[in-house]
C-alpha cells in the first residue's frame, strides 16, 4: 500500500476547560447531543497528570462522538460539590443531562477505552443522527419512530409543522418531551401564529391590561417575550410589568 492509500486520522476536538459557569451549556446542555466525559483534576494531583492524556487520547480517537470536559476542582467548587466529589481525579460520563457513569482514581488505558467504547452511540442511534441531519418532515417522523422522545428531533419536526401552517399539531408534538428553552421558543412560534409578533410595545401594552382575568392574554403576553428573548433589552422590563400587573 502506498502512503497515499493511507488514511489520515484527523485528530478530535481539543478537550474543554470548564467553570462554575460554563458547566450547564458546556456539559449537560451539550450531553443532550453528545455524551460528555468530566475529568475532575487538580494542578497538584500526581494521579491526575496520569490519567489526563490518556482520557484526551482515548476520547480524542472517537473523533467527536464523546466530547471530553476538565474541571479545575480548585477554581471551580460548584461543579465539585455537585457531584460530591470525595477524591480525585474523579471521572463521569454524563449523557442526555444525566451522569451514567464514572470511575475514581487513575486507570489504565484499556479500561479508559472500555469506559469511552460504552458511550460511543450504536447503530440505530447513527441512523437516528442521520434522519436529522437531513431534516425534513419524513425524516424526523421516522427519527422519532426509532427514538420516541429525541429531543432535537421532537423541536425541528415542530417548527416544521408551524411553518407549514400546522400549530395545532405542532403544540401536540412539543408536548411529547419535557420543557426546555427550545420547547417554549417553538411553542410560542405556534401559539402567537404565522405573522409573528407584529409592534411588541402596542401588543404588551394592550395585552397588560388583560392578564390578570384573562389567561389567554397572560400566555400570548409570555409567549412575545419568549420570542424576544432575554438579550432583547424589553423584556426584562415587560417581565417586572407582567408580575406588578398580576401581585
Amino acid at each position: 500500500m502506498s502512503t497515499a492509500d493511507v488514511p489520515v486520522l484527523q485528530p478530535g476536538p481539543e478537550p474543554i476547560d470548564v467553570t462554575d459557569a460554563t458547566f450547564q451549556a458546556e456539559v449537560v446542555d451539550r450531553s443532550t447531543q453528545t455524551p460528555v466525559v468530566v475529568d475532575l483534576w487538580a494542578p497538584w494531583c500526581g494521579p491526575c497528570r496520569t490519567l489526563g492524556p490518556i482520557l484526551e487520547r482515548v476520547i480524542g480517537a472517537t473523533q467527536g462522538q464523546v466530547v471530553l470536559a476538565k474541571v479545575n476542582v480548585d477554581e471551580n467548587p460548584q461543579v465539585s460539590a455537585s457531584f460530591r466529589v470525595q477524591g480525585i481525579p474523579a471521572v463521569y460520563a454524563v449523557a442526555g443531562g444525566k451522569v451514567v457513569d464514572g470511575f475514581v482514581g487513575a486507570q489504565g488505558e484499556a479500561a479508559v477505552v472500555e469506559f469511552v467504547n460504552n458511550l460511543l452511540p450504536t447503530e440505530e442511534q447513527n441512523e437516528v443522527a442521520r434522519l436529522i441531519s437531513a431534516g425534513d418532515e419524513g425524516s424526523l417522523r421516522a427519527a422519532l419512530e426509532l427514538e420516541p422522545g429525541h429531543h432535537d428531533a421532537t423541536v425541528m419536526l415542530a417548527e416544521l409543522l408551524v411553518e407549514k401552517g400546522d400549530p395545532q399539531e405542532a403544540l401536540r408534538v412539543l408536548e411529547t418531551i419535557p420543557e426546555t428553552t427550545d420547547v417554549r421558543r417553538v411553542a410560542a412560534l405556534a401559539r402567537t401564529g404565522e405573522d409573528g409578533i407584529g409592534d411588541v410595545d402596542a401588543r404588551l401594552t394592550a395585552l397588560l391590561d388583560r392578564v390578570r382575568d384573562d389567561e389567554a392574554a397572560k400566555q400570548e403576553f409570555l409567549d412575545v417575550l419568549e420570542l424576544l428573548g432575554p438579550s432583547d433589552p424589553r423584556t426584562a422590563g415587560y417581565r417586572k410589568a407582567l408580575t406588578s400587573r398580576l401581585f
